[in-house]
């Protein structure tokens, strides 16, 4: 009780030092995009986005103070998608193009810098940075750097240069910067949760339900903190066996330095985490026979905030996995320490032989991604007139195709027309003009928007009929060429247009549309794509019908996992279609368009009919009714169109 009487007048006086209002930093962020579009460059001073200190506000807020201060709790929520962006450092790349304008180049270079190290595939950017980076000595800093991990991997250096005293101190470091982000990476599960197996309307969870489902919510977060902190930004996989590797490291450091009572300490500490590793049981007993001579080795014991932290962890995963087989709770816990089979650092000291040299951190590379189905392709094209022009081989992949002929000229036209009639700016993006990169606006709309628009005299109706069987065409011959055994439902389908933006193409590095894969979380570096939320896991096959060629640039192309060998690249020209399965054995994108517009009709499908689209359902529906009122039947049963819009 005391400590909160001293506690809170002293976060009173910290709120109170701010001269200003408290402001979501996502509204901040708003304001500055803003800014940046009006060219108001000065408006995005240093960090103006104030995300350290809009956080340590409103934690100091809480309950007493929030309040008091600011009147009525607000209601504001930061949306998934400002974390999204604030997580891809996306601010550091307006704010490095701002100083650009500001002709502040030091600071356009460390915020490019700082969002480049998590997007390190970012052509424009690495660019850029040579260009901002050319005539200056200034080391650059990145603003977001996990000190921990930095400390680490300097370890590593000094480690490898046998400079074992100069390593202890940076692994120490790191240990204690770990240990720290652990604190406060637990203190962000406490907030609101978002209970993804419950539809909120339909939610009627009892008093203890509800307490435990949002508890199981914050400890599964809690829980995996261990990966998230494992995690170089911009990575999707973490480091394998990243925690227990510093007590490795250090274990044999101290060896080499004599120290055998903290190199006692340190395998101890690992074992906690690998209790059957053979390898370090070895050296704790080489180590034992030097410490037997003066003192008893059983009173070395692991280190203390090791072992609360392992039996904390242990202790977590029992809840979980007995909530789990309990309460009908859906957790699959991920394998934390796993070391990518046999130990590839060998810190092994075996008795009476010399010391084995550590060969450094573990690559963790895995295999390709598999399709879980028999692969068939090369069934017949349905429609007279379509030609196949490449297969998987000639593509250098797996279940790919390229097809021309699959709609005539005009219907090129008209659907170019429809696009330009109903597209929407940032359609799909909700409402981001330009969501994959600043030199290029993106529109879009779907079968249904096409219809209302018909229906409410906007757009020809034959037009809109077309934009549906054109799409329904290319599922049929999809469905067909690849041989699936089931039907193929539609998941989404989109006509969209991609169009250069003027004075913004000189010397463009970036990409109109990044490398991606379509039902998976693409992991260059581990060679890996995850499918696992947010990725459309439930996608199987998806499909481009290109409408037009008559622009420069836009490139479809195919690559490796790597995201960076291309493996095909097709040129969009009318009526050709490109289908192909969307995991991870197909990663691809878009190179810019730098003039002109590139439309096309795109198509995600999947094989389970519980994903269908709900608005080509609702399609389907119009299209039933419209063709009864063409027959001249009576609707007075049937589904009014106008309904369904």
């Amino acid at each position: 009780m005391h400590y909160k009487e001293l506690c809170i007048p002293f976060l009173l006086s910290l709120l109170l030092s701010f001269g200003h209002t408290l402001e979501p930093y996502d509204l901040l962020y708003d304001n500055g995009i803003e800014a940046y579009y009006r060219s108001d460059f000065h408006k995005l001073t240093p960090w103006d986005l104030n995300f350290a200190s809009a956080m340590l506000h409103r934690a100091a807020c809480v309950q007493q103070c929030e309040e008091g201060s600011l009147g009525a709790l607000s209601r504001h929520r930061v949306t998934e998608d400002i974390k999204s962006e604030f997580y891809r450092r996306i601010p550091y790349n307006f704010l490095q193009r701002a100083y650009f304008k500001l002709n502040q180049l030091d600071k356009a270079a460390e915020a490019a810098h700082t969002f480049f190290m998590a997007n390190p595939e970012h052509m424009e950017i690495r660019q850029n940075l040579k260009s901002y980076h050319v005539n200056s000595d200034t080391p650059l800093v990145d603003r977001e750097s996990r000190v921990y991990m930095d400390e680490y991997q300097t370890g590593i250096k000094l480690y490898d240069q046998e400079q074992y005293e100069q390593a202890i101190k940076h692994f120490e470091e790191a240990l204690k910067g770990y240990y720290h982000a652990d604190v406060e990476c637990r203190a962000m599960c406490a907030g609101p949760q978002k209970f993804d197996e419950y539809e909120y309307v339909d939610y009627s969870a009892t008093l203890f339900e509800g307490i435990a489902d949002h508890y199981m919510q914050i400890l599964v977060c809690e829980h995996e903190c261990v990966r998230d902190l494992s995690t170089r930004p911009g990575r999707l996989s973490p480091i394998e066996n990243f925690l227990p590797l510093h007590y490795d490291f250090l274990q044999f450091s101290y060896y080499r330095v004599g120290d055998h009572v903290k190199a006692l300490e340190c395998a101890k500490s690992y074992l906690l985490f690998h209790p059957n590793d053979m390898d370090v049981s070895e050296n704790v007993s080489f180590y034992e026979s030097f410490v037997s001579d003066y003192m008893d080795p059983a009173d070395v014991r692991p280190r203390k905030e090791a072992e609360e932290f392992v039996r904390r962890h242990r202790l977590e995963s029992e809840i979980l996995h007995s909530a789990a087989d309990g309460l009908g709770f859906a957790y699959n816990e991920p394998d934390f320490w796993v070391t990518g089979g046999a130990r590839q650092d060998e810190n092994r000291i075996p008795s009476g032989s010399e010391l084995m040299d550590v060969t450094g951190l573990l690559s963790g590379k895995k295999a390709v991604q598999r399709i879980d189905r028999e692969l068939r392709e090369g069934g017949p094209l349905v429609y007279n007139g379509v030609r196949l022009v490449h297969s998987s081989d000639h593509l250098n992949g797996t279940q790919r195709v390229q097809l021309d002929d699959v709609i005539a000229e005009d219907e090129c036209e008209e659907l170019r027309g429809v696009a330009n009639t109903i597209n929407v700016a940032g359609d799909g993006y909700r409402g981001k003009t330009s969501p994959h990169t600043p030199n290029e606006k993106f529109e879009g709309a779907t079968v249904l928007k096409a219809l209302k628009f018909a229906y409410e005299g906007r757009l020809p109706m034959k037009s809109a009929r077309l934009f549906y069987d054109v799409s329904e065409k290319a599922r049929q011959i999809v469905q067909s060429y690849f041989m699936l055994n089931s039907t193929l439902y539609f998941s989404y389908t989109h006509l969209v247009c991609r169009t250069a933006l003027q004075g913004q193409q000189d010397n463009r590095n970036d990409l109109s549309h990044p490398i991606h894969a379509d039902n998976c979380l693409l992991d260059p570096e581990a060679n890996e794509c995850w499918r696992e939320s947010p990725a459309y896991t439930y996608r199987d096959y998806s499909a481009l019908l290109y409408l037009n060629g008559d622009f420069d640039g836009g490139e479809f192309v195919f690559t490796e996992m790597d995201a960076k060998t291309v493996t095909a690249s097709i040129k969009p020209k009318c009526g050709r279609l490109v289908g192909f399965s969307s995991g991870g054995e197909n990663p691809h994108g878009v190179k810019a368009v730098t003039k002109g517009q590139r439309c096309a009709v795109a198509l995600w499908f999947t094989l389970d009919p519980m994903y269908r689209e709900l608005e080509r359902l609702q399609a389907d529906e119009v299209i039933r009714a419209l063709d009864q009122e063409s027959k001249g039947r009576s609707v007075e049963s049937s589904i009014n169109p106008k309904d369904e819009l």
